[in-house]
């Protein structure tokens, strides 16, 4: 009998240690915690819906763009109008008039060109689609590059 009480002590000591720790589990989070992020400054692109090329095309205008010295660099993706005259797949040919600040800056004949020249600051850019003889196309897109000083 003196052999069997420690042990029956020892039985209760652990059925208390391990009915204890059952009760003290992590309260799980209810509430979700919301983070905003601003991602204007990481990413320049604007958002155009694919359509299926099966279809009858609908133009659309894609322009991303980077920033390097006083240099920006685009890249245009025309969809809907050709820029190369002897492109006769296509029904609509083209050509891009480059506005800088409101002024004519140049014509462009080219998915991918370089603004170059341009002084610190804030300069407010507009990429217009138009046909050759200057007709628009209604494929606008404007946007603010900050040259740094």
């Amino acid at each position: 009998m003196k052999r069997i009480v420690p042990f029956i002590i020892l039985l209760f000591l652990l059925a208390g240690i391990v009915s204890g720790c059952q009760k003290e589990l992590p309260k799980p989070e209810t509430e979700p915690k919301i983070v905003s992020m601003d991602l204007s400054s990481y990413f320049h692109a604007e958002i155009v819906p694919v359509y299926n090329q099966n279809l009858k095309e609908i133009p659309s205008l894609f322009i991303q763009h980077e920033i390097k010295g006083n240099q920006v660099l685009v890249e245009c993706i025309v969809n809907g109008v050709s820029f190369r005259e002897s492109d006769h797949s296509k029904q609509k040919i083209g050509k891009m008039i480059v506005w800088v600040d409101g002024k004519k800056y140049s014509e462009v004949t080219s998915a991918a060109f370089i603004i170059k020249g341009l002084s610190p600051g804030g300069h407010k850019l507009k990429l217009e689609v138009v046909k050759l003889n200057n007709e628009p196309y209604g494929l606008t897109k404007e946007f603010i590059v900050n040259i740094p000083r």
